[in-house]
């Protein structure tokens, strides 16, 4: 499996960076875009990285956030996978300020043969959206910072994540990790019926070294992955720890991983 970073808040020598997420993710034939970033430097980075943006089986976005979702509007045809949830509006508590996609499902819709799944979704024989993703640890999303535009607590229920399996074991990728890495992980075993866990990528929304940032750390450990790689929403604090342990080298736009 080829994962290229098109997009992430941090830059590579020749790739610039934004706060956002966007990943090519290339298994078994397929080729598949996870998120989009906040604008078209996902598209720009791809070109100095020399990868074709043509022939892309299908889109998933992992979540309903303008730095994951908004740079779709310079793309048009093929499938969009989503969760149902992704569409509503949203704002930070701190400043109300907006932080939802810039774009209705209905005009999504017209560019994009639109897929909604709110359950796990076979993308095709070794890959899985993974639909919502139950929160049933005591140490992760306890709080939010988000409001829906009536004032309720928003804890990002349409965030989901990609399971692939590979010989190795199961590999998940996540967009930001609102659900915790550890309700991600299994969730993922249980959906794929897959128990031994290869590596996670992406954003893991993880603060502070924190009580979640250890316990999420103990979990990794216990479960013996072999690739570890917070990136995109993961603060300083936690990436320390991360590195601690697990020596992970920071996640760049224009880096390539092959697992």
């Amino acid at each position: 499996m080829k994962i290229s970073v098109l997009a992430d808040n941090h830059p590579g020598s020749h790739t610039p960076a934004e706060h956002g997420l966007s990943y090519l993710i290339e298994y078994d034939g397929k080729r598949l875009l996870f998120d989009t970033g906040q604008s078209d430097m996902f598209l720009k980075n791809a070109e100095v990285m020399n990868i074709s943006m043509k022939d892309i089986d299908m889109v998933i976005l992992s979540h309903g956030h303008f730095d994951h979702g908004d740079g779709l509007w310079n793309l048009s045809g093929g499938r969009l996978l989503c969760h149902p949830g992704c569409f509503v509006k949203r704002y930070r508590k701190v400043d109300n300020s907006y932080i939802g996609l810039k774009n209705s499902k209905d005009e999504l819709a017209g560019r994009f043969e639109l897929v909604t799944a709110s359950k796990p979704y076979n993308i095709y024989e070794q890959i899985f959206f993974l639909g919502e993703i139950p929160r049933v640890t005591d140490f992760e999303s306890l709080t939010t910072s988000f409001v829906f535009e009536d004032g309720t607590h928003d804890f990002v229920m349409d965030d989901s994540a990609m399971a692939i399996i590979m010989a190795e074991g199961l590999f998940v990728v996540t967009g930001c990790g609102h659900a915790g890495i550890v309700n991600t992980l299994e969730h993922a075993k249980k959906v794929t019926g897959i128990n031994n866990l290869y590596g996670i990528m992406g954003g893991f929304h993880l603060k502070e070294n924190n009580n979640q940032t250890k316990e999420t750390i103990r979990y990794i450990k216990d479960n013996k992955l072999k690739h570890v790689l917070p990136s995109h929403c993961t603060d300083l604090p936690a990436l320390s720890a991360f590195y601690e342990n697990f020596g992970n080298a920071l996640v760049k736009t224009g880096n390539i991983y092959n697992f």
